[in-house]
């Protein structure tokens, strides 16, 4: 029954996918003799938290019920007050926690908190699905870094695009309807500026029925080569655009960039190219709590290379679009024999229409 309830109040958190950073997705729900008395999940940051939402429906009920968390209860003061003496005062007599919170500022004192308070405590319920769905939240606040997640679009025999450069479209409506509402997901996206140059892309989110949340816009651009007139610099939204670029730019180029609205110029380092672990470095001090990689060759080949990459996720089209000069969507100078590839784990296949989603963790190799 525990594990009944936990999966209700991990589908209650998912529901808020994408909208919580930079704090976790989380799920809650009361029992009590069988029967759900409370629900409720975080809707956003700054707002009360899943406990409080499922107290409330609760109300007097919650009195001697369970309570179904998928994240250990906060115990600090933050943008709003402490869940685990909301939870307390409403006369909870157990709760059950998926995972524990990594955050130091809780990191078990939630437990400690309400077993103190004579709460039974019961924790580990479906631990790995709830860490699974805070992913990224575990990795910003343990590293202050953002979850990183590389995404390609290929045919069968690994091509992103024909010897031309065309690539509109290697994969169907449903695997790039999927794409987009990965753009939804995650807090930003990072091109290359050949692909700005290449095909001036928006990199919004367009949801159906002009829904969904643009991410922020990422481009690496050591030289600040972009066009004043690029759509990632003109168009209307409520997501910022960052330029990353390095002492290398034109003070003057860099001028104009930051008087344009909603414009962010980052000068990461000296050199030719912008140091990626660097930059996911000033990411995590804006609160980008997540990365999605829609590069082409040279981006990816150079986030794997600087091993930021958390996460693989691999759009495969049944087509052979063929040719020695096609490009491929991993550049660099890549391994030397198999027993060096980069490899991964986890490893889950999906089906999207008439097209493959392989999706892995990466496994770096000491």
């Amino acid at each position: 029954m525990d594990k009944k309830y936990m999966r209700l109040a991990l589908d209650l958190a998912a529901k808020a996918r994408g909208r919580t950073s930079p704090n976790p997705m989380v799920g809650a729900v009361v029992e009590k003799k069988g029967e759900i008395v409370g629900r409720g999940c975080h809707l956003k940051a700054g707002t009360p938290h899943a406990e409080i939402h499922a107290l409330n429906e609760a109300g007097e009920a919650a009195a001697g019920a369970t309570m179904y968390v998928t994240l250990e209860p906060c115990c600090h003061y933050g943008r709003t007050g402490p869940c685990t003496g909301a939870i307390i005062d409403a006369g909870i007599s157990r709760v059950v926690i998926a995972a524990r919170d990594p955050n130091p500022l809780v990191a078990g004192g939630g437990v400690k908190l309400l077993r103190s308070a004579g709460i039974e405590v019961t924790t580990g319920v479906l631990e790995e699905e709830a860490l699974i769905l805070n992913e990224v939240f575990i990795k910003y606040i343990t590293t202050g870094r953002p979850f990183v997640v590389a995404k390609a679009a290929v045919s069968l025999d690994g091509k992103i695009a024909t010897r031309t450069g065309k690539s509109k479209w290697i994969t169907g409506e449903e695997a790039r309807a999927y794409g987009r509402q990965l753009r939804d997901w995650y807090d930003a996206i990072m091109v290359g500026i050949g692909t700005v140059l290449a095909d001036d892309p928006a990199l919004t989110t367009r949801l159906p029925n002009g829904g969904g949340r643009d991410p922020v816009r990422i481009v690496l651009d050591s030289k600040a080569r972009i066009p004043l007139n690029a759509r990632v610099l003109t168009q209307e939204s409520a997501a910022p655009t960052i330029i990353a670029v390095t002492s290398q730019a034109s003070p003057e180029k860099l001028t104009e960039l930051r008087g344009k609205n909603g414009v962010q110029v980052l000068v990461v380092n000296e050199g030719a190219q912008v140091d990626l672990v660097r930059l996911m470095g000033l990411l995590g001090e804006e609160s980008i709590t997540s990365v999605l990689v829609e590069g082409g060759a040279l981006i990816h080949g150079s986030a794997f290379s600087a091993r930021i990459v958390d996460k693989a996720a691999w759009f495969i089209a049944p087509k052979i679009i063929g040719g020695q000069d096609a490009p491929g969507p991993v550049g660099g100078l890549g391994v030397d024999n198999p027993a060096e590839a980069m490899a991964l784990e986890r490893v889950k296949v999906s089906r999207l229409g008439e097209d493959l989603l392989i999706e892995g963790y990466l496994k770096y190799k000491e």
